[in-house]
This record gives structure tokens, C-alpha cells and sequence, in this order.
């Protein structure tokens, strides 16, 4: 690859104002939609499309990671310093002649800024939430508040994971930073809902809700696993299932497979990574999957016990789409459509448990809040 400055921040105003024009289409469909109802109930709609288009980014995100399409642009925020693939067409062409199976083709650039376009598209809407709430109700500025400091971290990981070259670590953080921004999406419209009609929570006896809230806690660290995993390359590190390379305890190497802190296919020292340390990060991530798994089901379980039948259906399905394309990614060669719904799936039982958690509240916090409202 032809050496380019990594940083070019010349096309930013371009790319900035593209983000504006294009996020002007979800917010005219939102109020011309529902023209007829107030603002509030118009920037609830809003949310819950920004909800629905930060999960497409979250996909398309891992796609473009699937695809090898990365660097397919190697500087950042634009493209060898255009805006698109375009202006660009002529380094793209000389990069591609120069390796014509790297990570920098046609093809892979435009991947990459489609990713790059849709998530300035999504930050541009993020913002619009954040200053309806400034502006209209006070009462719930707290959360698009963070949600707007969030997806700007998210955007500095995204940068650094071009800049970086692919740095397992930050790609993995890029990936969870993604998950948390679909559960602050969801929080805020979950709030709004409840601001908006006055709906009650849920009571749940605190132990179940402390279960769920562990839960969550659980998975984002399989998700954090998953992610090191993709990031690593060390999918196909076990091609069999249950077993790995068919045995239960292949030979693996945990020490140069967790070194947190070194670029991609090299361990600290630079040297290239060994294969049993890829087969140590698939091992843990496949065998800490099940306590997770278990834990599901009993949420699941719990929630359908209380009421939360439609929450409950949807982490038995969801859990059981996880578990077909996780083992389908191993034994089948990982393709793409298998990868891409794992990704989905991770981030759809996320979102059912914070679901959850927010139309619900502890029974011990109504009583006590019942017990100061009572008249004397």
C-alpha cells in the first residue's frame, strides 16, 4: 500500500455538509409522516428511526470488516483525501496495481465510505435529538446528552481503527462502542415513551431485575470475546464443533492469544502471532458462551414468569439464531450471511434484556416511592 498521510482533514467540511443533506430525508419523512401530531411525539418517531438506522450501521460496520474493506480508504475522515472513491479513483487504481488482492480496491473503498457516510448520517440525527431536548424538555436532556458524547467517541474509535491499521483492541472496542449506542438509543426512546403517555413500569421483585442487569453484564463481555475474535481472525481457529480441531483441549497458547496491546497478526514483540494463540481466543469465547447461554434462557424464564412474554419469546429466538450461525461460522467457513446475523443476533439480545430493564422497576422502589406520595 502507498504511504498517505492518515489524518487528512481537508474534505470534513464536504463530508459534514453530505451527513446534513442526507440526514435531511429520515428527519422530512419523520415530520412529514406524522405532520399531524406535536413535536414531542414527532421526535419520539425520530429516535426510534435513528434506533433502527444504527443498527443497520452496526451491520454494515461488521460487513465492512467481514470484507476486508477496512482500509479500503487508508486515511481518514475521507478518501486519499476526496470525499468519495471518486476524486480518489486515480491512488485507488495505483494501490490496487501495486497489490491486487490488498485491502485497497475499488470496491472496498466504496464499502468503506458507505460506512463512513452512514455513520456521520446517524451523528448528524443523534445531534438533532440532542438539541430538541435542549431545546423543548429539559426533563430528558440527561440521556441524548450522553448518546451525542457517546457516538463521538464511537466516531474516535472508528478513526483510530483506519489510523491503527486494524488494531484488534480498538476494532473491538469499535465494535462494543456500536452495541452501547443501540442500548442509549433505546433508553432514550423507552424514556420519551413513558414521558409521552404516562405508561407505568412494569414491578419486578428486585432479584430479577439484579439477574437481567448481571446478565447484560455477562453478555457484553461475550460480545467484547466475539469481537476479539473477528478482529483476531481466529474464526476458523476451530473448525469443528463441539470439539476444536477435534479435541476438547486443542493446544493453545493464552498468553500471546490475550496480549491485549499489539497490531494485527503479531504478538508485543512484533513477531508473527502462532496459530494455537488464535485457537485460545476461539476456545474461550465458544466455551464462555454457554454459562451466557444459561443465563439467558433463565432470564428468559423469569421474564415470561412475570408478565414479559413478548421480551421472553424474543431472547428464546434470538439465543437460538445465535447459537445456529455461531456454530455455522466455524463448520461451514464462516460465511457472510451466518457472520453478519451472529452480529445481529448479539445485538438483538442486548437490546431485548435493556428493553426489559427499562419498562420495568423495582418493587421495593415503587413501595417506597408509594409509601412518601401517600397523603398524612
Amino acid at each position: 500500500m502507498q504511504e498517505v498521510a492518515l489524518f487528512n482533514l481537508e474534505p470534513i467540511l464536504r463530508l459534514l455538509l453530505l451527513a446534513a443533506v442526507v440526514a435531511m430525508g429520515p428527519l422530512a419523512w419523520v415530520w412529514l409522516r406524522h405532520r399531524h401530531h406535536d413535536v414531542p411525539q414527532r421526535v419520539h418517531h425520530l429516535t426510534a428511526l435513528t434506533l433502527f438506522l444504527c443498527f443497520d450501521l452496526v451491520l454494515f460496520g461488521s460487513f465492512t470488516r467481514l470484507s476486508d474493506s477496512g482500509l479500503g480508504c487508508p486515511d481518514w475522515p475521507g478518501c486519499y483525501g476526496y470525499m468519495s472513491p471518486l476524486g480518489a479513483g486515480e491512488a485507488i487504481e495505483a494501490a490496487q496495481s501495486a497489490m491486487p488482492t490488498g485491502p485497497v480496491t475499488l470496491s472496498k473503498a466504496w464499502i468503506e465510505m458507505i460506512h463512513r457516510y452512514l455513520a456521520m448520517t446517524v451523528g448528524v440525527l443523534i445531534l438533532t435529538l440532542a438539541v430538541f431536548s435542549w431545546k423543548r424538555d429539559r426533563t430528558l436532556w440527561a440521556w441524548p446528552t450522553l448518546t451525542l458524547v457517546w457516538v463521538c467517541v464511537q466516531g474516535a474509535f472508528g478513526a483510530l481503527t483506519v489510523t491503527m491499521k486494524l488494531f484488534p483492541a480498538i476494532v473491538s472496542l469499535h465494535l462494543l462502542g456500536g452495541m452501547l449506542l443501540l442500548v442509549l438509543l433505546l433508553i432514550q426512546l423507552l424514556r420519551q415513551r413513558h414521558a409521552l403517555w404516562a405508561e407505568s413500569r412494569l414491578a419486578l421483585p428486585s432479584s430479577v431485575r439484579w439477574w437481567l442487569m448481571a446478565t447484560v453484564g455477562l453478555l457484553l463481555v461475550q460480545v467484547v470475546m466475539g469481537a476479539w475474535v473477528s478482529s483476531n481472525y481466529a474464526v476458523m481457529a476451530c473448525d469443528t464443533y463441539p470439539k476444536c480441531q477435534g479435541a476438547w483441549w486443542p493446544e493453545m497458547n493464552f498468553d500471546k492469544g490475550f496480549e491485549l496491546w499489539r497490531h494485527l497478526g503479531v504478538d508485543g514483540l512484533g513477531e508473527a502471532l502462532p496459530f494455537q494463540a488464535l485457537t485460545a481466543i476461539h476456545f474461550v469465547h465458544r466455551w464462555h458462551a454457554v454459562p451466557v447461554a444459561l443465563l439467558l434462557l433463565w432470564s428468559a424464564f423469569l421474564l415470561h414468569k412475570h408478565g414479559l412474554t413478548l421480551q421472553a419469546k424474543g431472547l428464546w429466538l434470538v439465543l437460538l439464531l445465535q447459537f445456529i450461525t455461531g456454530v455455522s461460522n466455524a463448520v461451514l467457513g464462516w460465511p457472510l450471511l451466518a457472520a453478519l446475523l451472529h452480529t445481529a443476533s448479539a445485538a438483538g439480545l442486548l437490546m431485548l434484556l435493556s428493553w426489559s430493564l427499562g419498562i420495568t422497576e423495582s418493587r421495593s422502589s415503587r413501595h417506597i416511592a408509594t409509601t412518601f406520595s401517600r397523603p398524612d
